[in-house]
């Protein structure tokens, strides 16, 4: 499994010949990635907000894309051809699997009215010999879920888990890696110390991708 790291919360995944497009959103966005996310197999957005769902550039993807997605990112976005999945939902892709599960956009009084998220959904992606798990913009749950790789944000502003909820969550999915996203908000920057500091105090192995950098997965 490789995945490359685009600006926030985007990332692409490329598995058994497929290519896996989630969350493009509109922060950072340059020009060169355009011809890269027109060229996947499906893309799936968590939620509506522009960071994860950049409507001008998706309307110009290939029609051929599909793109799955909640209601109320549907409701938003008339002018996108959107697959309604919720929670619960399995997508299948040839030999994978990818589970659309639960999550809860935090709140705060800067999102009053229509910035506010009334449904959210993450998504684990199984290939048969990884799990990839990408929460969404989501404070800390009770769940079972259980993934190899873990894609989760830690800035906390009330949002989404910080640090120390983000590494407790790692250790209880069983996560082997863990990579941290939703990075690229200046109105919300992370605090590297204390992401070091709590990753390491849990024991969380982690890893922090630029943007535009890939790894692979064995």
């Amino acid at each position: 499994m490789k995945i490359t790291k685009f600006p926030q919360s985007c990332l692409l995944i490329e598995t058994k010949h497929k290519k896996i497009l989630v969350d493009p959103g509109n922060l950072k966005y340059k020009e060169e990635y355009f011809n890269i996310w027109n060229n996947v197999d499906i893309i799936l957005i968590t939620h509506k907000h522009p960071d994860h769902c950049n409507t001008e550039v998706l309307e110009k993807l290939d029609k051929n894309i599909t793109i799955y997605s909640t209601k109320e990112v549907s409701d938003a976005n008339t002018n996108l051809n959107i697959n309604i999945v919720k929670e619960n939902d399995i997508i299948e892709l040839d030999n994978i699997a990818i589970e659309v599960v639960h999550a809860i956009h935090g709140y705060q009084p800067l999102l009053k009215g229509a910035k506010e998220i009334h449904e959210n959904v993450g998504y684990i992606i199984d290939d048969g010999k990884n799990r990839l798990y990408t929460t969404s913009d989501t404070i800390c749950f009770k769940n079972d879920y259980k993934a190899d790789i873990l894609c989760i944000p830690v800035t906390g502003h009330g949002l989404t888990m910080s640090a120390f909820e983000a590494s407790l969550y790692a250790k209880e999915i069983g996560a082997v890696l863990t990579i941290p996203i939703h990075m690229d908000n200046p109105a919300f920057p992370p605090d590297f110390d204390y992401i070091k500091e709590m990753f390491e105090k849990y024991e969380v192995d982690y890893e922090i991708l630029e943007n535009d950098e890939t790894i692979e997965v064995e």
